[in-house]
């Protein structure tokens, strides 16, 4: 097999992610303009949440970090890989029909749990409806997650990247087309998701097919290799449970203040840009390929992989981080404040993002982390980190809602998030050189930290310039201006203090 080219592979991912997350934008800027902060909104967000939950388990989440090291080493073996893959596509689809069947039948349980806050009001019977119609969503975007995962195996990112791109489209055309002809906006929005799940997996079935690996539908069969893969994937799924876990307290404090679930979420889908952007990318390249190094043994290589990984991530996300945190009102403003969705729904949603981008750093240092223990098949430190910051963001949340009110949910998680992220790193020190930070990485950590807080000054002096201008529909161009001067202030700078080398990135380019 070829190897992985990391470095494009990053890009690749990214680049594709980004556009997923501009178009998200351009849905969520359409969601609060026709919906506001209204019964439909926040049932849709309740309803919507449900199959993205367990989405965490089947899809990016437990069985793909416990399936995509073992299929990359079959891969590296010249084993037959297409035949595992085939066992657990049969396995994954049987758990995935019964987890759908019995979900539609106790969605009213399922939206009590995750919003009892709606209990008694409109909320409740329309998230329930909803949620009955978005819920298989979950099952076409965990198949469409397993073909992701033979591309990126093999060492083909961009299907599987792209395909993020048809639900923000198909969600957004829902939308203006209801709004346009009459419809009701929100019914039209609920049945726009499993059309996008079914659109999603035939674009990497068939990508997968073009690849080599036309996998076959077939009655599941519990192997001793689907057996291994249950033992592996078993605490990451309890891991991602307790993020739910995490995701299902903080809603529910929010549930008992109006308008707050939508605050939260669109200050979610702020952070979430660049988080997903620098951490899909890592976590869909770094996996893959550090399984493969560990099966040929190349430590040295695990290392390299590791350590550009890691300052991919800083230099992308420290940025990202202080400009959540200095120009919030201004970011949800441009993006979000017009028709339903109100200047006093604007600063409620910005105190939310400066709060979460407090923690966007550790969100994106436990994507590198986490690969580290995936790809030696140990998923149980990863599951024990997480339930201590479980507890963490419950203590959090729950106890600081009667001063903070929705912003504990917001304060919990980046808390939390820093915990996990320290857990990780403490944890990984045992695995020996392939985990320690090489001369490179030493000398440009505090040179991306320099640059960024440099840059959180120009940003300001850029608002305060700008200010003038940020009145009705010109802020969305001011706020354009203003991303760009600060990212051409951010590279000038850190060219100059060596925090990055344009040189250094065609090189690493055409090495792959």
């Amino acid at each position: 097999m070829k190897p992985i080219r990391l470095i494009r592979g990053f890009l690749t991912v990214g680049v594709w992610t980004l556009a997923s997350r501009i178009l998200g934008f351009v849905r969520d800027i359409l969601f609060a303009a026709y919906l506001g902060a209204g019964p439909a909104a926040e049932a849709f967000v309740v309803a919507f949440s449900l199959p993205n939950m367990f989405r965490r388990f089947f899809a990016e989440g437990a069985f793909n970090m416990a399936f995509i090291p073992l299929f990359s080493k079959k891969l590296e073996g010249e084993e037959d890989a297409k035949d595992f893959a085939e066992s657990a596509l049969a396995l994954l689809a049987t758990i995935l029909i019964v987890l759908t069947v019995l979900a539609n039948l106790f969605m009213p349980a399922l939206v009590l749990a995750m919003a009892s806050g709606f209990a008694g009001d409109e909320r409740f019977d329309l998230a329930v409806d909803y949620g009955r119609v978005t819920f298989p969503y979950v099952l076409f975007i965990s198949l469409a997650a397993l073909f992701s995962g033979v591309l990126n195996a093999t060492g083909r990112f961009a299907a599987a990247a792209a395909a993020p791109v048809l639900l923000n489209v198909i969600l957004a055309t829902a939308m203006i087309w209801a709004a346009r002809s009459g419809a009701d906006v929100g019914r039209a929005l609920t049945w726009g998701v499993p059309l996008a799940g079914i659109a999603q997996l035939a674009l990497v079935w068939i990508a997968a097919a073009r690849a080599g690996f036309a996998l076959r539908l077939r009655l599941p069969r519990l192997s001793p290799e689907m057996k291994r893969l249950a033992i592996i994937a078993a605490p990451a799924a309890l891991a991602g449970g307790v993020v739910q876990v995490n995701l299902l307290v903080g809603r529910q404090v929010a549930s008992f203040f109006e308008g707050s679930i939508q605050y939260l979420n669109l200050a979610d889908r702020l952070y979430q840009l660049p988080l997903g952007v620098v951490a899909i990318a890592i976590g869909v390249v770094l996996l893959p390929d550090l399984s493969r190094r560990l099966k040929a043994e190349d430590e040295t290589g695990s290392r390299n992989a590791f350590n550009r990984a890691t300052e991919f991530a800083l230099f992308l996300t420290v940025p990202s981080a202080v400009a959540l945190v200095v120009i919030p009102e201004t970011l949800i403003s441009a993006l979000f404040q017009r028709g339903r969705f109100t200047q006093e729904d604007a600063h409620a949603t910005a105190l939310a993002v400066a709060i979460y981008g407090l923690g966007l750093p550790a969100f994106v240092l436990q994507k590198v982390l986490q690969p580290l223990f995936y790809a030696r098949e140990d998923t149980k430190s990863p599951f024990r980190y997480a339930v201590v910051a479980m507890v963490i963001n419950a203590v959090l949340a729950i106890g600081l809602a009667f001063t903070f009110g929705y912003l504990a949910a917001a304060i919990a998680t980046t808390a939390a998030g820093w915990v996990m992220m320290v857990l990780l790193w403490r944890g990984s020190r045992r695995m020996g050189a392939a985990v320690t930070f090489d001369d490179r990485m030493k000398r440009r950590v505090w040179r991306i930290v320099l640059a960024s807080l440099l840059m959180g000054g120009a940003l300001l002096l850029g608002e305060w310039v700008l200010r003038p201008l940020v009145t009705g529909w010109s802020r969305a161009g001011a706020l354009a201006l203003l991303i760009l001067w600060g990212s051409a202030f951010y590279f000038a700078v850190s060219e100059l203090l060596g925090a990055f080398r344009l040189s250094e990135l065609r090189g690493a380019m055409r090495r792959g």
